[in-house]
């Protein structure tokens, strides 16, 4: 953790759900982080980062992957880092997105789902997705740098209505 005034460190975000009734499809959710830079913070992401990579100097990657939630706990989880994350970027936003392989899900329609944001052992956010449950993906936290340099957090959960590719590029920008 980092120490006092000296702004963020490492940040764990933590994903579950239960898995899908016997016949049914199965529910896939995914973290998503979308890193934008210091001289356009709410412009294009420089970069997105999901279960399928890593950012480019491998300050946010994901440790654990799920596909099917399991119903046994934080199943899925993103780690970022930015006490080494380079000064180009002023801006991170994290959300969740549900993937519709097998129809219209939300959040609504997800059991036992909840999302966590810690530094070492302090929780950040704790949220179960009830004020988003009829959106199909949500942003869960914003990390910006302040003028000294230092990270910090900010709750944003916010409901969307995208499938995951179309949120990766929404979801950072400013809502009217």
């Amino acid at each position: 953790m980092s120490g006092v005034g000296e702004g963020l460190g490492k940040v764990e975000v933590k994903l579950r759900w239960d898995p899908s009734a016997h016949g049914e499809p199965p529910r896939h959710l995914d973290i998503v982080a979308a890193t934008y830079s210091a001289d356009d913070p709410y412009g294009r992401p420089v970069y997105v980062v999901h279960y399928d990579s890593r950012s480019p100097d491998g300050t946010i990657n994901m440790g654990r992957h799920s596909e099917t939630g399991m119903g046994f706990g934080f199943v899925e989880a993103m780690m970022l880092e930015f006490d080494r994350m380079s000064s180009a970027y002023g801006r991170v936003v994290v959300g969740v997105a549900i993937h519709q392989d097998g129809g219209r899900r939300t959040f609504g329609d997800i059991t036992g789902a909840g999302v966590l944001v810690v530094e070492g052992y302090l929780q950040l956010l704790a949220d179960d997705f009830a004020g988003v449950a009829q959106s199909t993906a949500a942003t869960v936290a914003e990390f910006s740098r302040d003028a000294a340099g230092a990270w910090g957090f900010r709750e944003m959960v916010r409901g969307f209505d995208s499938d995951p590719v179309l949120f990766a590029a929404e979801m950072g920008g400013i809502r009217q």
